[in-house]
């Protein structure tokens, strides 16, 4: 980038002193994609973190292999909607983010905090050469969405992964171990636990609750099994009907004849999709018909209409906690 002139011992000299000066943990800084995202941080990596770490090279192991990470990144592009969150938790921005699925460019919840950041695509499809553009230090990805460019995305930037996008809970281990912050990752997965004990005791002799997750689209109905939502619910004390029982995600229906297999004694709906007067229409037919007004839920008016992102899209650390806080108001219990 410099070339020496023939005056050259001069420049040399003074080419050293600011190497040394501006010394190797550099990383990212001064090359801002705005004024918000330049470090990433809010309470953020110090730069005497950074300097203290600068020599250290540290091995994570992940679903898609081992990953070296030099010091602490500084410039950080997450490439699903949970890391977007889950950075937040830890108090740093991203310099790159995916757009959020049905709300452009971001959730509601989180648009004060990431505004600014620039999009690199769609979780299901971001741009490769947007993430080179931005030159982070690390990338956050999942297997589920980006096995197949992972060699791409770890030759601009190291790489790592969780495996599903709804897994939280390892965003979180995962995000601590890459900015070296894992006793803040502790201390917020801490905090979940304390809130879910304090439910668990609040609704006391109420729990179990066998509960349904039920989604409707504009032509068919979803019933949720063991996504985001139905492992945070099971972790709350709630049970599934013995039918929705397994690991997979959950079951695509189409018939009302298939209306039975949604039936316990609570359920949670949300709807899903922009075509909103074809869903509407679609809730109607499925919620008049004979066979949902003998579900135990119908029966005992216990049937709660609940918000897609925070029980389905967000997929992150905040975005649990705000299904924790509806359920505190749906069954009237203080936080």
């Amino acid at each position: 980038m410099f070339r020496a002139s023939s005056k050259g011992s001069i420049w040399i000299a003074l080419m050293v002193v600011l190497l040394l000066l501006s010394g190797c943990g550099a990383g990212g800084a001064g090359k801002s994609v705005d004024s918000g995202g330049a470090t990433g941080t809010d309470k953020g990596t110090t730069d005497t973190q950074g300097a203290a770490s600068t020599d250290s090279v540290r091995t994570i192991e992940h679903v898609l292999g081992k990953t070296e990470i030099k010091g602490t990144p500084k410039r950080v592009v997450t490439l699903y909607n949970g890391a977007n969150d889950v950075m937040i938790a830890y108090g740093i921005k991203p310099v790159g983010i995916v757009e959020s699925h049905g709300s452009e460019p971001v959730y509601d919840y989180l648009k004060k905090d990431l505004a600014g950041i620039p999009t690199v695509g769609l979780e299901t499809q971001p741009s490769l050469e947007e993430i080179y553009n931005l030159k982070p230090d690390v990338i956050i990805a999942t297997r589920f969405r980006n096995e197949a460019t992972y060699q791409q995305l770890s030759e601009i930037a190291p790489t790592v992964a969780v495996n599903e996008v709804y897994e939280w809970k390892e965003t979180v281990k995962l995000i601590g171990q890459v900015l070296n912050q894992e006793d803040k990752g502790t201390q917020l997965l801490a905090d979940w636990d304390r809130r879910v004990a304090d439910f668990r005791t609040k609704m006391g002799d109420r729990l179990p609750i066998k509960a349904s997750i039920v989604n409707f689209r504009a032509d068919h109905a979803r019933i949720y099994y063991m996504g985001y939502a139905g492992k945070i619910l099971k972790e709350l004390g709630f049970t599934r009907p013995p039918a929705q029982e397994g690991d997979q995600w959950g079951v695509k229906v189409n018939s009302k004849e298939s209306i039975p297999d949604m039936n316990a004694d609570t359920l949670f709906v949300f709807n899903s999709g922009k075509d909103q007067a074809a869903i509407e229409k679609n809730v109607e037919a499925w919620t008049r018909h004979p066979l949902w007004k003998n579900l135990d839920a119908y029966k005992k008016n216990s049937i709660f209409k609940v918000d897609e992102v925070n029980w389905n899209l967000a997929g992150g650390y905040l975005s649990a906690n705000r299904m924790l806080d509806d359920l505190y108001k749906m069954y009237d219990l203080k936080s």
